[in-house]
């Protein structure tokens, strides 16, 4: 007679739910490896950096070398990239102005941070933004008795050359474009526009200045009255500008004296007709050398030795302050919120996003027309 047939068990069908708590189950161990992974990190950061300053470590600041030597020296380097804002922070938490003024409260607290370079590629940006970090910069040099040397790269105009001015020394190549010393309020009249739609716009105002360069009012054909009223709002705008710009002006001639003076026959001293080119135009670094806008001719090497000479050093290990990576910053960019996608059209061209209504130290260069 046949054996009867073996019949194997079936296997039981493992459910869901269990399959979707285990996953849960292995990211909450992940996250707690990385947790406890940053904290071991932060903690061999805290011992190897106790002779750091405090500032750094309370500010979340992490030194970092870029370029080391055998010696206990460091010059600071720190980079002023793109348009000047106060406006919104990016991924280190921080504005440019904030990231910029608390690098150089860093250096100053640190003993063994003998200068700073100043790496500035920038056309400029907001009036209030740049006279913060060119007033940061000149209590740094009074205060910390640490000389700023600027390295000026491809483009160091108007704010750019504005946060520069206080500086001990500054460095431009030959080609880089500086100067365009100039106030600029941009704003749009797109009246003639709605009337085509058939858009009428109807305002209640305090006061008769109160829609002064709004974009709705009729740009011509104006009554006499309201002529007068336009041409008083245009003097009124001119006089702010006016006065920016002499600000400016006397900006550049007390940080160009200073370093004048201290620099002696080494440095440059402005020219007596600086004031001709102060005029919104683009200089070169070799004329800006010429009209005593700069005092050498180099690339950032030049800047790292010139500072190494005004301080009396032979040598230097040059840091940077940046922002560390740790489980808070990994975990909002994993898990932060999605903005809403939005169509861009390509032009070739980037747009600083100016606001209307706001000052800027701006190069022409940097507002295609």
């Amino acid at each position: 007679m046949a054996p009867p047939p073996i019949i194997a068990p079936q296997a039981r069908p493992r459910a869901r739910g269990g399959t979707v708590w285990m996953v849960l189950a292995i990211i909450f161990i992940v996250l707690f490896v990385m947790s406890m992974f940053w904290n071991v990190v932060g903690s061999a950061r805290s011992v190897a950096t106790l002779g750091r300053s405090s500032s750094s470590r309370s500010r979340n600041l992490e030194e970092v070398t870029i370029e080391r030597t055998n010696v206990d020296e460091k010059i600071a380097v720190i980079t002023v990239d793109g348009i000047i804002s106060s406006g919104e922070a990016d991924r280190t938490g921080m504005n440019l102005q904030e990231y910029v003024n608390e690098q150089l409260k860093a250096a100053e607290e640190d003993s063994d941070v003998k200068a700073v370079i100043l790496k500035v590629d920038s056309p400029g940006g907001e009036v209030l933004a740049s006279d913060d970090i060119n007033q940061e910069l000149r209590r740094f040099q009074d205060h910390a008795h640490k000389p700023v040397v600027v390295s000026m790269g491809a483009l160091a105009a108007s704010g750019g050359y504005y946060i520069s001015a206080p500086a001990r020394w500054i460095v431009a190549n030959e080609l880089t474009i500086t100067g365009s010393i100039g106030v600029v309020m941009h704003g749009y009249n797109y009246r003639l526009l709605m009337d085509k739609i058939g858009l009428r716009p109807h305002v209640y105002k305090s006061g008769k200045f109160k829609d002064m360069l709004s974009g709705e009012r009729e740009p011509d054909n104006l009554n006499p009255a309201d002529q007068k009223e336009r041409d008083d709002e245009d003097a009124m705008v001119q006089g702010l500008i006016d006065e920016t710009y002499n600000k400016f002006k006397s900006v550049v001639q007390a940080g160009r004296d200073a370093a004048s003076k201290t620099n002696g026959a080494d440095g440059k001293t402005l020219a007596n007709d600086w004031t001709n080119y102060a005029d919104g135009r683009i200089l070169s670094g070799r004329q800006a050398l010429n009209l005593g806008f700069v005092d050498e001719l180099g690339d950032f090497h030049t800047a790292v030795k010139r500072a190494e000479k005004l301080t009396g050093i032979s040598a230097a290990t040059l840091i940077e302050y940046r922002m560390p990576v740790d489980l808070a910053s990994v975990l909002s960019h994993v898990f932060g919120k999605s903005e809403a996608p939005a169509l861009k059209i390509d032009l070739g061209l980037d747009m600083p996003k100016l606001q209307a209504g706001r000052l800027y130290f701006i190069a022409p260069t940097a507002v295609p027309h």
